[in-house]
């Protein structure tokens, strides 16, 4: 009878074969040694128990993406869900910092601005960036600057993303090639091949050898500006001496 009542309890119609074989299966008398000369002679019942566990599955997430999930606390979690909660609401919104915010971990704060930034909550993860920055135990960190400025980039927020640049250039700290490319393409994208200039005469200054990737991003956003290419251009071609540029015929610009 219990036989009969797990087999209609079961949902799975690959699972009640495999229930009722196991349960019906011969169990191995604890005087009779196993066939060591013939292993393969009775492995049918490792082999249903192993299916069994493989139809089975009670729901909750596995692997690596229910253990990233646990990285962040529930504290930091309910920080999040706050922050985007209030985050129209400015009155109401200061009162949740002081009295959740500010009393979170170390850790959980950094949490909290990765994960708004994940969320592209771009405004929510500056403005937790500031609180982050009026910490004791806070040192300028090029890793924190670089992950906020890139995403302001990404989501068009160029004047804010300035902003964050200059503070992070006045802590004497040097971006690295990935987002001096996100910062460049971001202001072509807006219309301001002046500031993604600016940029560019940061990056040549800086302490580290510039890469190929920033360069290429620009050459392809000045072609409507010849004069600005071709300045880079010239120092792409010092830089990179075995590298090819293609350029475009000038008509299709009207470079003539």
């Amino acid at each position: 009878m219990a036989t009969r009542a797990l087999l209609r309890r079961s949902k799975n119609p690959n699972l009640a074969p495999l229930i009722l074989r196991i349960l019906t299966s011969p169990l191995h008398h604890p005087s009779r040694p196993p066939n060591l000369r013939n292993p393969s002679a009775e492995p049918h019942r490792t082999e249903l128990n192993f299916e069994l566990r493989r139809l089975y599955h009670d729901g909750r997430p596995r692997g690596p993406l229910w253990r990233g999930k646990k990285m962040i606390g529930k504290e930091a979690l309910f920080v999040i869900q706050g922050l985007k909660r209030f985050k129209g609401d400015e009155e109401r919104l200061e009162k949740f910092v002081k009295s959740h915010v500010l009393r979170l971990l170390k850790m959980d704060k950094i949490a909290v601005l990765n994960e708004l930034q994940r969320q592209e909550e771009v405004d929510l993860a500056l403005k937790m960036f500031s609180i982050i920055q009026k910490e004791d135990w806070y040192k300028p960190d090029v890793y924190l600057y670089k992950d906020l400025i890139v995403a302001l980039a990404r989501s068009r927020k160029m004047e804010k993303a300035i902003q964050v640049w200059e503070s992070m250039r006045r802590d004497e700290l040097f971006p690295d090639s990935q987002t001096y490319a996100e910062v460049i393409r971001g202001f072509l994208r807006y219309g301001s091949p002046s500031d993604a200039m600016n940029i560019y005469e940061d990056m040549i200054k800086s302490p580290e050898p510039p890469e190929e990737l920033p360069f290429r991003i620009l050459l392809k956003g000045l072609l409507p500006h010849p004069l600005l290419r071709n300045r880079v251009k010239q120092d792409f071609e010092e830089l990179f001496p075995e590298r090819h540029i293609y350029d475009p015929p000038e008509e299709i610009f009207g470079m003539r």
